[in-house]
């Protein structure tokens, strides 16, 4: 069980330090650790600013560095053996107005972590409904969260 909860540790931390370009915190509130479980998996999502990028990592996974773009990184594990599981991710994100724009993920790969990141365009103050499709091709669940942007 320690084992588990060590990977589990080292999953969370990679994607946060990839979030975050080990930069600075998002000006707005950010629970530490935002998971949903989904059927038989425990999913982990952030969504922050693009330019808490360092311009090394955005150039590494390429994402342009803007003000005005979010990013939304997922990672999914199976909730027995916290295992990374290659999934299919598909989403759209909705604004209080009804504007919707989808979402188009990449695959990112290292060691034995995967995670999902999409870009995300925005204008400052925009709070957007994100709803992302899950699928194995076994099992298919949604996750849906809110988040509002800010320009910085």
């Amino acid at each position: 069980m320690a084992y588990s909860k060590l990977i589990v540790t080292k999953y969370f931390f990679l994607i946060i330090s990839l979030a975050l370009g080990l930069g600075l915190l998002l000006s707005s509130p950010v629970s530490a650790e935002q998971k949903q479980e989904l059927g038989s998996w425990e999913v982990h999502y952030i969504a922050l600013n693009s330019t808490f990028l360092t311009p090394q990592v955005a150039k590494q996974y390429g994402i342009v560095r803007s003000k005005f773009n979010g990013l939304i990184n997922i990672s999914v594990l199976d909730r027995q053996d916290k295992a990374a599981q290659s999934v299919v991710l598909t989403g759209e994100a909705k604004n209080l107005l009804g504007v919707i724009k989808k979402l188009t993920f990449k695959q990112v790969t290292e060691g034995k972590a995967i995670y999902y990141l999409a870009v995300l365009p925005f204008s400052d103050l925009e709070q957007y409904r994100i709803s992302i499709n899950i699928n194995d091709g076994i099992e298919q669940k949604t996750l849906k969260f809110q988040h509002k942007f800010y320009a910085d």
